[in-house]
């Protein structure tokens, strides 16, 4: 299954996987108005065996599937106060 990945120019680290390139009709129209002008990144190959950096690649390919894309939200940042960082103080 191909992907064809875009980048939100309005939604910093945020990606759109589609299931058919420009086809920007299968995002509902509130999704659309919230990430704004959409980049096109990469066209990637998604089988099986493909690791992808961020996403599972198998919860991708049902989303692309069963509703023509997937969205990537930003990593979470983890507050680095919580980290435990060896001292005792």
């Amino acid at each position: 299954m191909r992907a064809f990945v875009y980048k939100s120019l309005k939604k910093a680290d945020t990606y759109v996987y589609l299931a058919e390139r420009d086809a920007f009709t299968q995002l509902p129209e509130a999704l659309q108005a919230q990430l704004g002008t959409l980049q096109f990144v990469l066209e990637v190959l998604l089988t099986p065996e493909r690791k992808l950096a961020r996403e599972d690649a198998q919860v991708v390919r049902n989303n692309l599937a069963a509703r023509g894309f997937h969205l990537q939200f930003p990593p979470t940042v983890a507050d680095p106060m919580t980290d435990d960082w060896g001292t005792d103080a």
